[in-house]
């Protein structure tokens, strides 16, 4: 929690996005991004011993997903991610900001993205 109260008081469009290293994902034949998360926790193989339940999920972006999915660099921040956005979809994609901080922090929340403050990293 005091780490959202800290990124409140910053502009979040200012954050880098960084794809996090322990997500597998692939692009399919039609564009799509399709993520990888791997269930092998202890819990996940004694629920799957017991459930048979798969031992990887794949999630399906959409189109929009995967078109931030693919601008995600690790070098492009949120507000340059949007222009991308806006570029691509225009006036379906809005209300842009909205929308796009939404999805980033679903995929934070998931820790499928991780967020660098470009000033701490100038700081360093």
């Amino acid at each position: 929690m005091k780490g959202l109260r800290k990124m409140k008081k910053e502009n979040f469009l200012d954050f880098v996005v960084v794809k996090s290293e322990d997500v597998d994902w692939k692009e399919l034949d039609n564009g799509i991004i399709q993520i990888i998360i791997w269930r092998n926790s202890l819990l996940d193989k004694i629920v799957r011993k017991f459930f048979n339940t798969p031992e990887k999920t794949k999630i399906d972006l959409d189109k929009t997903g995967s078109f931030i999915w693919k601008c995600i660099d690790g070098k492009r921040d949120i507000y340059e991610i949007s222009k991308l956005v806006k570029d691509e979809f225009g006036k379906k994609a809005e209300p842009l900001n909205k929308r796009l901080i939404t999805y980033i922090n679903i995929l934070r929340n998931n820790k499928f993205i991780k967020l660098i403050n470009k000033q701490e990293e100038i700081r360093c």
